[in-house]
């Protein structure tokens, strides 16, 4: 069947279409009014372009192909945030803080969970040249600003950070494979396999590590984990980070996870995941990756955020839309051309009848124009007579 589409892709018939496409706009609005500059990447890039640096996590979810002008590898996003990083170290080169935002289609092999799109509209914003917790502070402020201007309010916004068992993994002296499998467990929190493959393991390091899928809930998580962990400064900086910004946003739903470790070789610091009461999934993720544009020339400090406007767009309240008037068809009169075209600046829908047309053809129209005494008005339709 030739209209059948792809395994978790998906058209936008006009009511999604219309919602994602308010939030598309009203989102990129908030992000301009804080200083965030509007970018636009290319769909597709040079393979080792998307998957340069932090970028090597998306490399089995990068569809690729081959161009037929160069012969080279190309790849089709799959996020934008390399893509915004080559453009802030490369395109920009701009000394200080760098504010950028953007929305568009992103490409994935494999969709993240079984509800998930295979083409989500990623939006996002991120800080260049910053490395304090005041731009993670901003980053966290604005996402959770952009969840509660779309209708779609953070219920909890787990805070984690890399940092905790980067240190742990240092310490325990853990090679690159071994530390990888842990990494996965942690994520899963599959606490019988976790405790099963650390059984080899020195304490303090052993116990610290099968004690972190526990470290999760309330402020009280902080100080449970410098009761546990072991006294290594990175750890310290790390909890003492994740302190700073919970004092500092109280007016968040804040919690914490310390085995939150989604995207570890990719971010190195704090990292965050906002919730939604009627999602199962996080509806926004975001965090610290530092370094992020070293293989493009500038190695930055960074830290952002994005969302899928596709997932947001369902979660949203809808937003009742005006209906449209319904007009005669205005080619032979020159009073009522200019009636419509009054009215369509004023943002009405006007739908014109066009010859053959009657009025229950297009959009649904709760209003028509009438000529009264040579004057066109606007009067209610009765539908139900």
């Amino acid at each position: 069947m030739n209209w059948l589409l792809p395994e978790h892709v998906a058209d936008a018939l006009p009511a999604e279409a219309a919602q994602i496409e308010r939030l598309r706009r009203g989102l990129l609005d908030l992000f301009r009014v804080h200083g965030y500059q509007l970018v636009m990447p290319p769909l597709l890039e040079h393979l080792d372009s998307l998957l340069t640096g932090s970028g090597q996590d998306l490399k089995l979810r990068t569809f690729k192909l081959v161009d037929q002008l160069s012969g080279r590898t190309l790849g089709v996003r799959a996020d934008m945030t390399p893509q915004v990083a080559r453009i802030d170290a490369h395109l920009l080169n701009r000394q200080g803080v760098t504010r950028l935002c953007y929305c568009d289609s992103v490409l994935h092999t494999l969709p993240a969970s079984l509800a998930a799109s295979r083409e989500p509209i990623q939006l996002g914003a991120e800080v260049y040249g910053h490395g304090g917790l005041a731009a993670d502070r901003e980053v966290i402020r604005l996402m959770a600003d952009a969840l509660g201007a779309a209708g779609a309010p953070a219920a909890r916004i787990d805070l984690g950070h890399v940092g905790v068992f980067r240190a742990l993994a240092d310490a325990a002296g853990l090679d690159g494979e071994f530390e990888g499998v842990l990494l996965q467990l942690l994520q899963a929190k599959d606490v019988a396999s976790l405790r099963d493959r650390c059984r080899g393991l020195d304490e303090p390091f052993r116990s610290a590590l099968l004690g972190l899928p526990a470290l999760y809930g309330g402020v009280e998580t902080l100080a449970a984990a410098a009761r546990s962990l072991p006294e290594l400064p990175a750890i310290s900086a790390a909890l003492d980070s994740l302190r700073s910004l919970q004092g500092t946003l109280p007016e968040l739903p804040l919690s914490f996870d310390l085995a939150d470790l989604r995207g570890y070789h990719y971010h190195n610091g704090v990292v965050f995941a906002a919730y939604h009461a009627a999602f199962p999934s996080a509806v926004a993720l975001g965090g610290r990756y530092d370094g992020v544009g070293k293989a493009f020339g500038r190695a930055r400090p960074a830290t952002g955020f994005s969302m899928d406007l596709r997932e947001l767009a369902r979660l949203a309240a809808p937003v009742l839309q005006a209906g449209a008037i319904l007009a005669p068809y205005a080619a032979d009169s020159a009073d009522l051309a200019k009636a419509i075209a009054a009215l369509r600046t004023q943002g009405e829908i006007v739908v014109e009848l066009l010859p053959g047309m009657d009025s229950s053809d297009g959009p649904l129209c709760d209003r028509r124009m009438v000529e009264i005494d040579r004057q066109w008005v606007i009067e209610a339709i009765n539908r139900d007579g």
